[in-house]
């Protein structure tokens, strides 16, 4: 199994290629890279286990960041994502005039909006889908998560340059820095989105940005329902999002995928609480979190709007287990339609579970495996990513979409 992690942008170092090892090992920091306080050496490994960098690369940001854009531009964002910069309010407000009720300047003179209100985050939300991505008509229910746009995007264009990785021109054995140009597009790409819930934000996204068709799957009746309402109110998506109800909540593949499917991406973001009690705990934390910052701001945070904002289902927020036992569940179920996947993928909130989830794909058969790490702002995420198939056969899949 090869495993290699790709840094967070911008400025950082990618480990390019490594080696199989016996055990899923991580590459020495380069002497380029900026050093901090190690821990005490470990003996030295045999030197035919040992990971090999083949080379390195500076991923570097667009520019940056624009001066009198509204809420501060976010740091490390992927180069293609559009909210780099920060929000343009004004063009916001043009293009959804009800927003306009929430937005204010905030102490520094830039325009924003209170992020503890949901009402105004679900209106930016619809402002952003339709000045950005084309879209006329979006809405959750309330209770429903309403997701982030800039970090929902920025997942697929991660997983748009893990494909461009496997376009016929990346024949021979190192590999190279990928071209976010030659990312195919289009409906020949096909992706599988697990646990879409209500918002349905990665189909909608993906098929705006990319082109690419959707099969959304989910537990949830009452999510598949309102997702199936944002299809049908905007046309261009008619015929390229498909959903599927998922009718045990104990599985993750089986049951959606069928033997005639063929995946070029699998993507999710698991519910990463073990309980409803942990969600709860976790939502009052980033509430007072929003509300500190906001007074170091300068902000005034009434009591009377100290209110959850941080919506979501069971489904959505947390299953048995937690996050760790939803990614086993889902890498032991990934074997089974391993030469149907081109890559399997998953958000991971917590970097603890990143070594047991490292532990059972050597134990499955994974032949490589990828974590491609995210920046938004100070928040750190990561993308797992893992494929069953050689590198040859990576070579085929693209040669046959194309």
């Amino acid at each position: 199994m090869t495993l290699s992690r790709k840094p967070a942008r911008p400025g950082a170092k990618k480990v390019v290629s490594q080696e199989p090892s016996a055990k899923a090992s991580r590459p020495k920091p380069s002497s380029q890279t900026k050093s901090k306080a190690q821990p005490k050496a470990k003996p030295k490994a045999k030197p035919e286990s040992k990971p090999q960098v083949k080379s390195q690369v500076k991923l570097q940001a667009k520019s940056k960041p624009a001066e009198g854009k509204s809420q501060g531009a976010s740091k490390g964002l992927h180069p293609c994502n559009l909210h780099g910069q920060g929000y343009d309010f004004e063009a916001l407000m043009d293009t959804t005039p009800e927003l306009k009720p929430f937005v204010r300047p905030n102490p520094y003179g830039n325009l924003s909006i209170d992020f503890a209100d949901p009402k105004a985050v679900k209106l930016l939300n619809l402002a952003l889908l339709k000045l950005h991505y084309g879209l006329s008509y979006w809405d959750i229910p309330e209770g429903f998560l309403c997701p982030p746009i800039p970090g929902r995007v920025d997942y697929l264009h991660y997983l748009a340059d893990l494909l461009a990785e496997s376009t016929p021109g990346s024949k021979g054995g190192k590999r190279k820095l990928p071209n976010v140009t030659r990312a195919p597009k289009g409906e020949r790409v096909v992706a599988l989105d697990i646990g879409t819930g209500a918002n349905g934000i990665y189909p909608l996204l993906g098929h705006q940005v990319y082109g690419w068709r959707f099969v959304a799957s989910d537990i949830d009746p009452v999510s598949l329902k309102n997702v199936e309402r944002i299809i049908a109110n905007n046309p261009q998506l008619a015929g390229k999002l498909s959903l599927r109800h998922q009718s045990d909540s104990k599985q993750i593949f089986t049951g959606v995928i069928t033997s005639e499917d063929r995946f070029d991406l699998t993507l999710c973001n698991p519910p990463f609480h073990a309980s409803l009690a942990e969600a709860s705990r976790g939502s009052e934390r980033k509430l007072k979190n929003l509300a500190a910052n906001k007074r170091a701001k300068g902000h005034e945070v009434a009591r009377s709007k100290e209110k959850l904002n941080f919506g979501g289902q069971k489904a959505e927020l947390w299953c048995e287990g937690g996050e760790q036992a939803f990614l086993s569940q889902m890498i032991r179920e990934s074997r089974n339609f391993g030469s149907q996947c081109l890559w399997f993928t998953s958000l991971v909130s917590k970097k603890e579970n990143l070594k047991p989830c490292y532990r059972l794909l050597e134990l499955v058969g994974a032949k490589r495996v990828e974590t491609l790490e995210m920046a938004q702002g100070n928040k750190l995420t990561r993308v797992l990513a893992w494929t069953f198939l050689t590198p040859e056969q990576h070579r085929l899949w693209g040669q046959y979409r194309v």
